[in-house]
């Protein structure tokens, strides 16, 4: 319980950096004490409503949030800690219009926010108030002491829908494997930069990537290829690439967007789609140090810089042979795994990074796979244990997208 209480406190530390300007891994060690110090007062002043709200990113409907929308009363009544951005979602229309994408999508951060913050919305009323004596809610905004800004993150990969959520009025930027064939770790910098600066520009301050899948066995007809979506399949040049990558987002935002690297501890060589089943990876604990850990240690323990370093890492719903022991039915993918993720943690490349604030998220906890590891017949979702089990784990930060019975998107 009280390692949970440090890592909230870290939560929380990253969330007052996102309103001072700037993250931890680019401010001086007097500041990161000062903030350290502020984020502990604020977490103290904090109820337990309050502290259990700030571990959820959400998903919502809709391209505005109005004091009478869903999202709304989940911000201000149950504190959640961030919101993902999703197009299928609605979120991202430009009112029907292309071209003001980036004026929509802005305009709805900053409404999230101000819901955060003050608890009132600009945004139009849903119900449009047709009735002269309606009477709008009442927003009841957060006492001063305890308001904490949203997490507004996204998933940005390049080569349009479905892998980048904003295809329209942003610069457009090449896929990972584009940038990977280029073997210039400077270009994908001055991607990352670019990105970042544009992202932070309309608010955004989390982006869930990179990729630093390594594509070990291409398979172009096989469901669970990852395309374009990884920067290749050499495990060094991934880690390069993935590295120079981080450094230009926290670089072009100047620090105030946070990187979260994915699929972590690597999807690369799993047989099956991981959002319609739970895929395990056959490998010994040096094979996947040496293939699929390798990226992911360049952007942790092994960082040439601070900018270079993630802000987090995004755990995936698969079964790793290698340190979990023999694989059956009912054993937990790593993102469940209490013993597992701890065993990951503790090797050297990631113990400095993770005890520095290194923070852990979940990947998507209402995939079809995820159901259907709970329950076979797909007819019940225990939504409470699945939250309570992936917190246990380890997870940090919990991604309650497509949190419900049905077929969700891999993100």
């Amino acid at each position: 319980m009280q390692k949970s209480l440090q890592t909230i406190v870290g939560i929380a530390l990253v969330m007052v950096l996102l309103v001072s300007g700037g993250m931890p891994v680019q401010r001086s060690a007097a500041q990161q004490n000062n903030w350290q110090t502020e984020a502990e007062a604020l977490l103290e002043a904090m109820t337990p409503a309050q502290r259990v709200g700030q571990l959820f990113l959400v998903t919502f409907m809709g391209d505005s949030a109005p004091n009478d929308s869903d999202i709304a009363s989940l911000i201000t009544e149950f504190y959640v800690g961030g919101v993902v951005l999703l197009r299928q979602n609605d979120n991202i229309t430009g009112y029907g219009n292309v071209e003001d994408v980036p004026v929509q999508v802005a305009e709805l951060v900053n409404d999230l926010q101000r819901l955060a913050l003050t608890g009132v919305s600009t945004a139009p009323l849903q119900s449009g108030l047709l009735d002269e004596d309606a009477v709008p809610p009442t927003p009841v905004p957060p006492p001063p002491e305890t308001a904490v800004p949203l997490f507004i993150a996204i998933n940005q990969e390049g080569d349009g829908y479905p892998y980048s959520h904003i295809s329209s009025g942003l610069t457009p930027i090449p896929n990972n494997m584009a940038v990977g064939a280029t073997w210039n770790p400077v270009f994908s910098q001055n991607v990352g930069e670019v990105l970042g600066e544009e992202l932070s520009a309309l608010g955004v301050n989390l982006l869930l990537g990179p990729s630093l899948d390594v594509l070990e066995d291409p398979n172009p007809t096989g469901s669970s290829d990852l395309g374009t979506r990884t920067f290749g399949g050499d495990p060094y040049w991934v880690g390069v690439m993935g590295q120079a990558f981080t450094a230009g987002v926290h670089e072009g935002s100047n620090g105030r967007i946070g990187v979260i690297p994915k699929h972590f501890p690597g999807n690369g060589d799993s047989d099956r789609p991981i959002e319609q089943e739970i895929p395990t990876v056959r490998k010994s604990l040096e094979q996947l140090k040496q293939i699929e850990l390798a990226p992911f240690f360049a952007v942790t323990g092994q960082a040439d810089s601070a900018a270079g370093t993630a802000d987090g890492l995004l755990t995936t719903h698969i079964r790793y042979q290698g340190f979990q022991g023999n694989i059956r039915a009912t054993t937990n993918p790593v993102s469940f795994d209490p013993q597992a993720l701890a065993n990951l943690m503790e090797l050297p490349e990631f113990a400095g990074w993770r005890a520095g604030g290194g923070v852990i998220v979940s990947d998507a906890l209402g995939y079809r796979s995820v159901e259907q590891f709970y329950d076979v017949t797909g007819q019940e979702f225990p939504h409470r244990r699945v939250a309570k089990d992936a917190f246990l784990a380890g997870n940090d930060l919990l991604y309650l997208a497509s949190f419900a019975l049905g077929d969700g998107a891999y993100d």
